[in-house]
């Protein structure tokens, strides 16, 4: 499914319409360049799944939870990391279960979630517009793609 967001507040409505859609357990994997819009995303993302907290990037600190109403947030961010061992070392496995978990450069551990969620964000240089590609190969996430699509052209009609 391919988004096509203009300013910040359409990627923030693509967010609306997804985070309904997630729970704890889920896994989203962003991908895209430096400066694409991962961060943005996910603030938007967070603040949709009713989180209060500031979301900032967590490239020093790895990986950051947030308190939402209906789940917690985790945030990682993998674009420091060398191997899938050291992201293994961090632990944050242990919380999949319990937390919506929001991956930065995720294709690093791509392979520890064999069902998860891939958001490519690309950008327009000198713009604010971007373009988010949603997929999945697992089943679970079809349904929500249909979702997402049928929301979409409700909202531009």
């Amino acid at each position: 499914m391919e988004y096509v967001a203009k300013s910040l507040s359409e990627t923030h409505a693509l967010a609306a319409a997804l985070a309904p859609c997630l729970s704890a357990g889920d896994v989203v994997l962003l991908r895209g360049d430096l400066g694409a819009g991962k961060t943005a995303f996910v603030q938007a993302l967070a603040d949709s799944l009713g989180c209060t907290d500031e979301v900032t990037s967590p490239t020093f600190t790895l990986a950051n939870f947030y308190r939402g109403t209906e789940t917690t947030v985790l945030h990682v961010d993998t674009y420091r990391l060398s191997s899938v061992a050291e992201y293994r070392d961090l632990g944050l496995a242990d919380y999949a279960d319990e937390c919506v978990t929001l991956v930065e450069w995720g294709d690093l551990v791509s392979g520890e979630f064999p069902c998860h969620l891939q958001v490519e964000i690309a950008s327009q240089p000198g713009s604010e517009v971007r373009t988010f590609t949603l997929s999945s190969e697992c089943q679970r996430w079809q349904p929500v793609l249909q979702e997402l699509e049928r929301r979409i052209t409700q909202a531009v009609k």
